[in-house]
This record gives C-alpha cells, sequence and structure tokens, in this order.
C-alpha cells in the first residue's frame, strides 16, 4: 500500500472514530428548561401631568431553549408577577392592583466553557396587565422589545443554576382608565432573576 493510500485510510479511520463523539455533543444539551424567580423594578415616568409608578414586586420565568448549534438559538418565555400601577393625577392618586403576564420570544448566543456559559439574548413579545381591584380598569397588552445577558453554571452534565438580567422596553399600560388616557410613555421593566435549569 503506497503512502498516500496508508495516509487516506488512516484519515478515513480517524473520522469514523470520532463520529460518535461528534454525535454524542449534537444531541445532548440542544434543549434547556429552566424555572426562575425575578424582581420587577420598573422606571416611574410623567406625560401630560399624569405620573405613573409601579410598585417593587417579584414573580417567576420559565423558559425553553433550543439550540441550533454550539453558540446560537431561541428560546420563548413566560413570567408571572403582581404590582401595584399607581397613577398620581393633579388631585389624585390611584393605585390598581394587576396580575402581570409576560410572553417573550428571542435569539440566544452562548458561549460555552467548562464551568459557566455566558450567554445574550434580545427579542420581542408581550405584556399584558390585568387589574384585579378598580371598576373601569380593563385589561391591557403592550409589544415589548427584551435584551438581556446572563449565565449558566454547571451544578452536573444537566443540571445548570442561571444568573440573568432581563430588560423590557415598552409603553405603559393606561388600563382605559378615563383620567389616563392618551398619557402613554415608553418605559423601562428591570428583571434581575435567578434559577435552575436541566439540559436534555
Amino acid at each position: 500500500m503506497s503512502r498516500k493510500n496508508s495516509f487516506a485510510a488512516l484519515c478515513i479511520g480517524t473520522a469514523l472514530l470520532c463520529l460518535p463523539a461528534f454525535s454524542q455533543d449534537e444531541s445532548q444539551g440542544r434543549s434547556e428548561a429552566s424555572a426562575q424567580f425575578f424582581g420587577t423594578f420598573v422606571k416611574s415616568t410623567t406625560q401630560n401631568g399624569v405620573r405613573q409608578t409601579s410598585s417593587d414586586s417579584g414573580g417567576v420565568l420559565a423558559s425553553y431553549r433550543f439550540f441550533f448549534t454550539n453558540h446560537q438559538g431561541v428560546e420563548v418565555n413566560y413570567g408571572y408577577s403582581r404590582s401595584t400601577q399607581s397613577y398620581n393625577f393633579a388631585s389624585v392618586a390611584t393605585g390598581v392592583n394587576a396580575n402581570q403576564h409576560e410572553a417573550t420570544a428571542a435569539y440566544v448566543f452562548r458561549m460555552p466553557m467548562r464551568r459557566f456559559t455566558p450567554f445574550a439574548e434580545a427579542g420581542v413579545g408581550a405584556l399584558v396587565f390585568d387589574p384585579r381591584n378598580v371598576v373601569g380598569a380593563s385589561t391591557q397588552a403592550r409589544v415589548a422589545f427584551i435584551y438581556g445577558a446572563g449565565a449558566d453554571f454547571n451544578l452536573t452534565h444537566r443540571f445548570f443554576a442561571r444568573a440573568q438580567y432581563r430588560g423590557l422596553v415598552y409603553n405603559s399600560p393606561t388600563l382605559n382608565l378615563i383620567g389616563n388616557l392618551g398619557a402613554d410613555r415608553t418605559t423601562h421593566l428591570a428583571e434581575p432573576s435567578i434559577g435552575l435549569g436541566y439540559r436534555f
């Protein structure tokens, strides 16, 4: 057998031996599911003489990610929290207790390392505000732009802890209150979170 043929056989043999390792890497860790506790901190805004604030609160976030490559993937999220939306009119302040639902989707870029995996994300979604205690206030949805970054810290091959920051930019809700109509304003919601996840 010539040197050229021997070298070709060696290369093919090596490639065939490596295939199981490559296929194993590709089949593991493509999907991730996580559950996190988060805090909510909304920027106060003023428009047309109406100042809006929201009480600091907390909630839960469920996420699913699927990675097309080792670095790039997509995620979908559902979050729930509850807070008080406050509107300070010229002579009176109104506080509306509201359940807040968020459904978002984002592109995720990650950099897997031995002990942890940093990541960044950007996407869009919706926030739904469901008032509970004021007559005349009605459920309202807002489109949101989301961005964020964080890291997953490996606990085992499949389990990890996640620390993350997400920011949401959207028009603040008026909840269709008569005195607040037309007072929409762009605001920012900060959501730091921590939780656990599983790769499969």
